[in-house]
């Protein structure tokens, strides 16, 4: 089974940059690499990902957030600038086929992929 294990996150003040970061066990083999988040009351929504040829953005955060993976290291990083309070949510990295936008929460208890733990993002005003 493929473990995802992310790392970064913390607090940040509106206007700074993060970078997390998720490290796969073992290459994921056919399977696209992706960031979701959730902030309290709000659904679990997909912010980004990166396949093979293309990548996504959700549009709150284009512009500001850049996906990027190294193969080699099998993992995929989620740079973060221009942070806003409104990013403020737990993070989690996920790896599977396709992505659905928006789950009713995270981790969903379905997912035809593999699941990593989140990590806190906070920003303040």
């Amino acid at each position: 089974e493929v473990r995802l294990v992310v790392s970064g996150g913390g607090s940040v003040q509106a206007g700074g940059s993060l970078r997390i970061s998720c490290t796969a066990s073992e290459f994921t083999f056919g399977k696209d690499m992706g960031w979701y988040r959730q902030a309290p009351g709000n659904e679990c929504e997909l912010v980004s990902s990166i396949g093979s040829d293309d990548t996504y953005y959700a549009d709150s955060v284009k512009g500001r957030f850049t996906i990027s993976q190294d193969n080699a290291k099998n993992t995929v990083y989620l740079q973060m600038n221009s942070l806003k309070p409104e990013d403020t949510a737990v993070y989690y990295c996920a790896a599977a086929a396709t992505f659905a936008t928006v789950f009713p929460g995270c981790p969903p208890p379905t997912f035809f992929g593999y699941w990593g733990q989140g990590t806190q993002v906070t920003v303040s005003s």
